[in-house]
């Protein structure tokens, strides 16, 4: 991991002590805040049902689908409130989520489903196109299986193809929800060493995660959410370190 980003870098993304309900009546989250610095990786811990895919739901207004809603608090991006944003508005504002699962068109091939990602972009073929190109940079193995249909690919490329897909859509930050799900220890770390390469190219990623050790080996800072709350906020390697983090995240007594 490289050293923790400089305490002077911008504020790219700012959660502010949301609160979240669900069916107007169950409270989820109890006043969340957190924040994602320009070019930085941050990472959100905590147990099932701690309220982590909520808070990435919160920030990518996927939040709608599941009659949740937003009702106290504020989630500004690059300065700026984006409540009551669509996701498609979401999208072409930098911001996109990869949801957990992987959720390939499974009728698409490889390629095409890389390019339904490009879909709110306006810039042109070409540069579609190149960025096509940068996406088979990163993952290799995908440009070998551009005509396969993902149901003949394996789990590891099925999340390639997750993240490359959300990657042509130029976003400034990358919401990832357990990227390491589902897939072998070989794989996990692969993966990691993956999202911190894009990290390395510029992009700012908020990584939510069940491998606590994997997130935070790679992360800057980290949140531990608990029950709705965030009960800890440090760097990462203060985290790492933390007694009670260790006995309660990193599976050590």
């Amino acid at each position: 991991m490289e050293a923790a980003l400089n305490d002077e870098a911008a504020t790219l993304l700012s959660v502010n002590n949301i609160e979240v309900v669900y069916d107007h009546v169950i409270l989820v989250l109890k006043g969340v805040s957190l924040e994602v610095p320009e070019g930085g990786i941050v990472a959100l811990l905590g147990a099932n049902g701690a309220g982590k895919t909520t808070t990435l739901k919160s920030i990518s207004n996927l939040l709608v689908a599941e009659r949740g809603d937003i009702t106290k608090g504020t989630i500004e991006f690059g300065g700026e409130s984006i409540q009551g944003m669509t996701a498609n508005q979401l999208v072409k504002r930098g911001i996109i989520q990869v949801m957990e699962g992987r959720r390939c068109f499974e009728h698409l091939t490889v390629e095409e489903n890389l390019l339904t990602g490009a879909f709110t972009r306006s810039d042109g073929a070409s540069a579609i196109r190149r960025d096509l190109e940068s996406v088979y940079t990163y993952f290799p193995r995908l440009k070998e299986r551009r005509s396969s249909t993902p149901g003949y690919t394996s789990g590891g490329e099925q999340q390639m193809v997750a993240i490359g897909r959300a990657l042509m859509s130029k976003p400034k930050v990358l919401l990832m929800d357990e990227p390491s799900m589902g897939l072998a220890p070989a794989l996990v770390q692969q993966n990691f060493e993956l999202i911190e390469q894009i990290n390395d190219d510029g992009m700012a990623i908020f990584i939510v995660e069940q491998n606590a050790n994997m997130a935070l080996s790679i992360a800057d800072r980290g949140w531990v959410l608990q029950t709705g709350m965030v009960v800890l906020d440090d760097s990462a390697e203060a985290l790492l370190a933390n007694p009670e983090m260790r006995a309660a995240y990193l599976g050590e007594a």
